[in-house]
């Protein structure tokens, strides 16, 4: 039996397009929806699936982390109620683990066809999307993979030679949109510049997550926010006062429009006399 680890954004889909086109049988793909995805990836997870269907593909199968009386327990509902940050922002890889990883081996557990291999006494084969350039991730990953009883892991981007370029063309040839990148809309690992994206294409989003920050905050102290040595609602604060000073800057130009350059002689170094 054949699992797909589907994470939502270039890689992963890059690898099933390219089973599909190498005649690798996928029974199964699955997706660990921790609840808080931005909305681009929801949409390509709609249109991806569409492709799927079209090429006699099974469609994406979401699983979710659930609490002891089996309701849904989204990433950000725990975080509210134990008054924390995502654990990555201290450091630890927890939320990855009980909101990603422990999902689909929950639902793998109770499926009749994975059973059934290992009543046989095989292993799953499961295809995880790390690309040609990640080999340190792969030997990380090596031991484990070879002391794991239940699953068979497959890195196929690696072992094709595809790097990051050649997913993004692979889907581009495939007629797909760009995934762009999945990740937790409060993820404390997501780049100033994703940040700022944030509150720019989803306003509610970026200030559910400052809402964390403040949930928080009584129980910080080796971290100030999301940003682990920042918050994130202090970085927008001085991301605008920035934005302000340098719109309240007057060039030369604008205060001599006759005289372009700088110089009131039109000399473009300023400092020509005659």
């Amino acid at each position: 039996m054949n699992i797909v680890s589907f994470g939502g954004g270039t890689n992963s889909t890059a690898m099933i397009i390219g089973m599909y086109q190498k005649q690798i049988p996928v029974d199964l793909i699955l997706f660990a929806d921790p609840g808080a995805e931005q909305p681009h990836t929801y949409e390509f997870i709609d249109t991806f699936n569409g492709w799927l269907t079209a090429h006699g593909l099974p469609e994406i199968t979401p699983v979710f982390h659930r609490d002891k009386e089996g309701n849904r327990l989204t990433l950000e509902a725990e975080c509210l109620a134990s008054e924390t940050l995502p654990s990555i922002a201290y450091g630890f890889k927890r939320c990855s683990l009980k909101h990603k990883i422990g999902p689909q081996a929950v639902f793998c557990n109770g499926h009749p066809g994975c059973r059934a291999v290992w009543g046989s006494g095989q292993r799953v084969h499961k295809y995880i999307g790390y690309d040609a350039k990640e080999t340190r991730r792969i030997e990380h990953a090596a031991p484990a993979d070879a002391a794991d009883k239940k699953y068979e892991n497959h890195y196929p981007l690696f072992e094709w030679g595809w790097n990051r370029e050649i997913c993004v063309q692979v889907i581009k040839d495939a007629g797909l949109p760009p995934p762009g990148k999945s990740s937790c809309f409060f993820c404390p690992s997501m780049k100033k510049a994703e940040i700022q994206a944030l509150w720019e294409r989803y306003p509610e989003l970026f200030w559910r997550a400052v809402a964390l920050e403040h949930n928080a905050a009584p129980t910080l102290k080796t971290v100030k926010g999301l940003g682990r040595n920042w918050s994130w609602e202090s970085y927008r604060e001085e991301w605008l006062r920035n934005k302000e000073f340098q719109d309240a800057q007057i060039t030369f130009d604008d205060l001599f429009p006759d005289a372009p350059g700088g110089c009131l002689c039109g000399a473009p170094c300023g400092c020509y006399d005659g």
